[in-house]
């Protein structure tokens, strides 16, 4: 099986921390040149300097604040005039605050619609056009199961990710044509700090311990654990992987089999 990205271009979104920073790992592994983005300078530079390296692979990074999309716009089309190629963009970034749909505001709905749909947008169109030059394209959404069913308390958070797993099947049906395969991953429960702080908004709310939250959520998952950000990251790899060519417009959950759906 062919798992091979040497001399692939990969940008990968939020990749200091949790799923991306996993990803981006797995993809400098696997041979990519990987440009990291993210908010904080000074954690891109560490991510940096810990991706590995062959000798050859060029790594970079950018600094991007997805609350502001005309600014990731400009950035994105900057770098990509002056390095050419993006063959693998790995759409990933933090999910909106906890909390009742009904208590939701419309500005919330704003806010998240942006820093995820329109950024997403942005970067895609950006890329495209050098993935049809070079033949080989890959676009892959990080997204949430709540886009095959609606969690609990996480109002925002699941009307924006439907809207981008629409989007992004969408795409598909569109780049398919230019070998271009676009689709999503859905984490379930993964150990990382957005899961930490919905535990803990949770147990705050509910006036239930961290630990008795965490059984509940625990209890619900049929292997039993919650995921590792690399068993998402692993999953990200494949579909981005030439093994992956005739996969597109997927909905791939990686929850331990906590959704009830097919």
């Amino acid at each position: 099986m062919n798992l091979d990205l040497k001399n692939k271009r990969a940008v990968v979104c939020g990749s200091t921390q949790g799923i991306g920073k996993a990803t981006a790992m797995e993809l400098a592994t696997l041979g990519a040149n990987v440009t990291l983005v993210a908010r904080n300078e000074q954690s891109l530079k560490q991510v940096k300097s810990e991706l590995p390296n062959n000798g050859s692979q060029l790594h970079s990074y950018l600094c991007a604040d997805f609350s502001k999309p005309n600014q990731l716009k400009e950035l994105i089309e900057n770098f990509i005039q002056r390095t050419g190629v993006v063959n693998i963009l790995v759409n990933n970034t933090g999910g909106p605050a906890s909390g009742a749909i009904i208590n939701a505001k419309p500005e919330e709905f704003l806010s998240a619609f942006n820093q995820h749909l329109i950024c997403n947008h942005i970067l895609a169109q950006a890329c495209m056009e050098g993935m049809k030059n070079s033949g080989y394209g890959r676009i892959v959404n990080i997204i949430s199961t709540s886009v095959k069913a609606p969690l609990p308390n996480l109002g925002v958070s699941n009307t924006i990710r439907a809207a981008v797993g629409n989007w992004a099947k969408t795409m598909a049906n569109e780049l398919g044509k230019f070998g271009i395969t676009v689709n999503n991953v859905l984490p379930g429960a993964t150990a990382t700090q957005r899961l930490s702080s919905i535990i803990e908004t949770k147990a705050s709310k509910t006036q239930v311990g961290n630990d008795e939250i965490k059984k509940e959520m625990l209890h619900e998952i049929p292997l039993g654990r919650f995921a590792e950000a690399s068993e998402i990251a692993n999953a990200v790899a494949f579909l981005v992987s030439p093994a992956a060519a005739y996969i597109n417009g997927i909905n791939l959950p990686v929850d331990g089999g906590r959704t009830g759906s097919l």
